[in-house]
Order: structure tokens, then sequence, then C-alpha cells
């Protein structure tokens, strides 16, 4: 009945409105403003900006753009500079008023502090607490206080029959990946690096004190502290040196019954720590009672832990030495897993969590070399990475399936042991990716560096991580024309999109308010709570629309409209670490980069 209701309402014409859409939070003084409107036919509207004596302080005539594929609507863009007094301000056009916005300085600091405390909030193990979470609605007990887990034996979703291992680990913290409580060493490396590649470019960012959490006061830098949460737990992860498992070696389609072969699996991570099945919506995480296991190690969680506890290694050097070396030991115990076992994939089915498959290391394999070989200087991984066939080579932004790069991004901006020939290399792939992306604004309406109508499952991630590519670049020439495609995605994500919605939560007069999380769970059940500020939704996706709530809507929306404010849409309103770790990366260093002289 729901997803007929669903489908009978797609298929309506809508009621022919004018819309407002821009950034609900507002604009830096001096920065380029602008606003679309929908709905509004092809002749030009006049427009007028309103403070709140209702005074027109700007007034002009809105840039009709005609049809626009991606939002399914035709267009017409305002654009609305001038100078103004701080304060708050409403545009109107068409007989619409938008959402009250401001226009004042550091505005983007409070979003980079509140995208950071997602993390604390979505710690394991500990007591979230009202003073550190913002309120007594979102503390909650401790999930999972002492997981001394061991491996996962029995048969997978596809029969396959696993034999499991002969022992246990201490698996005890880190972050819930996203809206379930699973916890997975390849998801958590590409948040973990993001957020340590942030400071390692601006290391005054998030000085101690300047968040809420347990940490604060240690003399510490707070990113660092919570960095280093999930660190510890990437590195609980490890499997013991001399353990051998029988493991599919060389098995990349996951759909045929698996071969196990016994394997030297000491240094591996072990993929995944998580339920045995899927837990019902909404739970806290102290409530969850399902089975957990330690799920198989896996070539691509190895690299993972070998890159990022390499990071780790020289952002603690001078900070913790002992931590350090542990970082340090670790990561080349993995390295050497993984050069050992190079192709164990993660390929199979295990019901209750997420797969994160991976039939394809060689990015993971580069990028571990990267961090290696910036941290010791090495010659093998020199070798290792100068021979990989994603050396200076970048096609797309950033993701854990493709982490290559993360290795460029390093060796470009980090100093290491490449000559200057080298490097240089580096920095034009950054710099070529860069203009790529932002030449894209131009294909689609809300200038957006995205061509096309094909939207992923976290297609917001995409552009933050496309973002981040331009702030690297930023940082390699010190364009400040750089940043103009940076607060395109920052103002489509709070605001300037079809939806008319900030996909962060708190944040804007129609902010995301149900995500698909199994504690932030309000509109499920009254005694949950809503999701704190800075939480950014996955947002618009057309390809994998697979839950209760998007199935109706497939072939009925435009890409960029294709998206619901509902807690059971997971491939629409998931949230998740790697999704809110470019939202700090992005909205801290435009921050920083707005506040130059």
């Amino acid at each position: 009945m729901r997803a007929a209701l669903i489908a009978l309402l797609l298929a309506a014409p809508a009621a022919a409105e004018v819309s407002i859409d821009l950034n609900q939070t507002g604009f830096e003084p001096g920065e380029p403003r602008m606003a679309l409107l929908r709905g509004a036919g092809d002749a030009p509207l006049a427009w007028e900006l309103i403070d709140e004596a209702g005074q027109v302080r700007l007034s002009g005539k809105s840039l009709p753009l005609g049809a626009d594929a991606a939002a399914g609507q035709r267009l017409q863009r305002i654009e609305f500079g001038g100078a103004v007094p701080d304060g708050r301000y409403r545009l109107r056009a068409g007989g619409a008023s938008s959402p009250a916005f401001a226009i004042a300085p550091g505005l983007n600091g409070p979003l980079a502090r509140d995208a950071l405390r997602y993390f604390y909030h979505n710690r394991s193990a500990e007591p979230i607490e009202a003073r550190f979470a913002g309120g007594e609605r979102w503390a909650r007990p401790a999930g999972h206080p002492r997981e001394l887990v061991g491996c996962f034996a029995g048969t997978d979703g596809r029969g396959n029959k696993w034999p499991g291992c002969n022992w246990t680990l201490d698996a005890t913290g880190g972050w819930y990946d996203a809206g379930d409580h699973g916890k997975y060493v390849v998801n958590g490396g590409i948040s973990l690096w993001t957020l340590l590649n942030l400071h390692e470019l601006l290391p005054a960012a998030f000085a101690d004190g300047s968040i809420p959490i347990p940490e604060a006061g240690n003399g510490v830098n707070d990113l660092l502290d919570e960095a280093r949460v999930q660190m510890e737990w990437m590195l609980r992860m490890q499997v013991p040196d001399g353990k051998r498992m029988q493991l599919p070696v060389n098995q990349r389609d996951g759909t045929k019954p698996l071969k196990f072969e016994m394997v030297d699996a000491g240094g591996m991570a072990h993929h995944k720590l998580a339920d045995e099945r899927w837990t019902k919506l909404p739970l806290r995480p102290d409530q969850d009672r399902e089975k957990r296991f330690l799920y198989p190690p896996s070539t691509a969680a190895t690299l993972n832990l070998a890159a990022t506890a390499a990071q780790c290694a020289r952002v603690w050097k001078d900070i913790d030495p002992a931590f350090s070396a542990r970082c340090l030991s670790a990561a080349e115990r993995a390295w050497d897993a993984a050069r050992r076992n190079p192709a164990i994939y993660a390929m199979w089915d295990f019901p209750g969590s997420g797969g994160y498959d991976d039939d394809d290391v060689s990015d993971e394999f580069y990028w571990a070399a990267a961090e290696l070989f910036t941290t010791t200087g090495a010659a093998r991984y020199r070798q290792a990475l100068l021979h990989s066939p994603h050396v200076a080579r970048i096609t797309e932004a950033p993701g854990w399936p493709d982490t290559a790069p993360l290795g460029t991004m390093t060796l470009a901006l980090i100093p290491n042991g490449l000559d200057a020939a080298q490097t240089g290399r580096m920095r034009a792939a950054i710099v070529q990716a860069a203009d790529r992306f932002a030449a894209e604004r131009a294909s689609n309406g809300y200038a957006v560096p995205f061509k096309g109508t094909r939207y992923s499952w976290g297609s917001n991630a995409v552009l933050l991580n496309r973002a981040l590519l331009m702030g690297a670049a930023n940082r390699i020439d010190g364009d400040p024309r750089r940043l103009a495609p940076m607060r395109d995605v920052l103002d489509y994500l709070l605001g300037r999109n079809p939806m008319g919605t900030s996909y962060v939560s708190g944040y804007g007069e129609r902010a995301m308010r149900n995500p698909h999380h199994r504690f932030w769970a309000h509109s499920l059940d009254p005694a949950f709570p809503p999701p704190p500020p800075g939480v950014l939704s996955g947002g618009p996706n057309n390809r994998a629309m697979s839950d209760d709530v998007a199935k109706p809507m497939q072939g009925h929306c435009a890409a960029q409209t294709c998206w619901a404010d509902d807690a059971q849409a997971f491939t629409l309103n998931e949230v998740t670490i790697n999704w809110n770790a470019p939202l700090v990366w992005v909205s801290a260093y435009v921050d920083t980069a707005g506040r130059r002289p």
C-alpha cells in the first residue's frame, strides 16, 4: 500500500509553484551569491533581497537557463552579489520567498566542528554523555563495551562454509560505520585518512578544546583525539603473527562456490566486525543482542590498515612516540602480509553487514606504498609506488573502492623523498583532475562539479571528494578561484538543490531530519532523538534504489530529485563516516582559506 501510494504521488503532475533554492546557512561577505528558481517559466523575473526589517537591499532580474536534465525542471538563476550589512535576509521572486539565511563571516567554522562531532556521537564502547553530545536527548549508554570476538564459522549467504579461525581479538572501540552497528576497516580507512590528511595540511584546525569531547583539554588537537579512537580500533583488527587460516585465494566472482586454502594470515586485517543478522530500526546500540563476529581478513582491509597506520606513525611522531612506533610496526607488518597474500578479495556475502566488496586492490597497494614511503623513505615502497599503474593518475575523486588519489595527494602535498620531477607529476595530476571536475559545473543549472544524470549511492560524498581535490589543487598553486567550486558544493548540500532541502541536519530552515540510523530515529519512535547538527545525508541516488522507499521512485524522478527524507530509505538517506569525513575536510578548508589575508 505504501509503495503504491508513493508511486501514485510521483506520477501525479506537480502544481506550478515558484521555489527559491539557495544555501540556507548563508554566505560570507564578499562571496558570490547564487540562487535557483524552479517553476518560474522562461521569462525573467524581478527579485529582491529583503532584510529582517523588510527593507529591500538589492534587486534585479533573474536569468532563464531553460531545461535542466539533472534537476528535471526549467530553471532560472539569481546572482545577488553586492555590498550589504551583515545580517539575516530572504530572497523574494515570483511570489515566493526563500528560507532565511545569513550574510556574515565565519559560517563554515561551526559546520566543520559539528561535522567532526558526528564521530563522537558514533563511538562504540563509550557512553555518549549529554555534556559532550549537545543535550540529554543524544546521550546513550555505551554500545558493545567489551568486544572479545572470534571469527565467523558457518555458512554465508551464498552457501559457502567458512571454517573460521582459532583466535579471538579484543576489538573494542572505534566508530560505528553508518546506520547500523557494524565496524569496517575498509570504510574506516578512507574516513580516518581524510581526517588525518586535513590535520597534516591544516594543523591549527581543531585546536585542543575546540569541540566538546572527553579528551578536550589534554593538550592534543581535538581532531587527533577523535581520529585516534578509530586508529586504535583498526590496530586491534590485525591478525596476530604466525596465525594460519583457510581463506579463498584469487577468487573474484563471489557468485561461484568458494575454494579455501590454508594461508599465513599473520599481519592481515579482518575486513569487519559486525552482527550476524541485520537489526531493525530503531535500536540503541547497547540494546543490540545479535551475536557479533570478526569476518575474514582481506587484502583490501590489510592495505587500508597499512596506509592509515603509516600515516599515523608520522602524525604522532612528536606527539606520542610510542604510539607512533606501534603504528609503524603494524603498518609494515600489514604491508608484508598483503604482499604475501595479494589476492584475498572481499567478494563474499555475510547477511547482517555491508560487504564493501573489492576485486581490484592495485589502488590500495599504491596508496599504502605512498604512505609508507612518505613516512619511512624506504626504497621498497618507492619502487612499489613508482611501478604502479595508478602513479600520478586520477580519473575520479577518491572513494573507498578507489583509494589511489589518496596516495597521490600524500605524495604531492606531504614532504617525502621523491625528486622534483616526480613530485611535479603528482601535483599536475591533482590540478588537472580538479580543473576537469570544476569545468563540469557548466553542465547543470545548480552548478555542481558533476556531469550527467547518473547519481550514485552517496552522491553527496562524491561531490565533497571532488571538492577535496579542488582544495588540494588550491594548496598546490594558491589559486583562489579554486575555492568557488568548493563553495558551490557546500551551497548545493546546504539547500541550493532541486529538493529545496539542506542535506546537513540542523543547518537551514528545511534540513534533513530523518536519516537511516538506528539511534537517530525520532520519526520511527518519539523516544529516540533526531540527528544532532552536522550529519550529512547520502543524497540523491538513481542507480541503486533497493529500499522500499526508493523502489517506487525508480524511473519517476530526475537524478537530483531521487531522494527522500525517510529513515527507511537507506539507499537515499543513510549517513556514514566516509561521507561526514569529507564534509569536515571541505568545510574546514573553505573556512580557513576564506580567512586568509
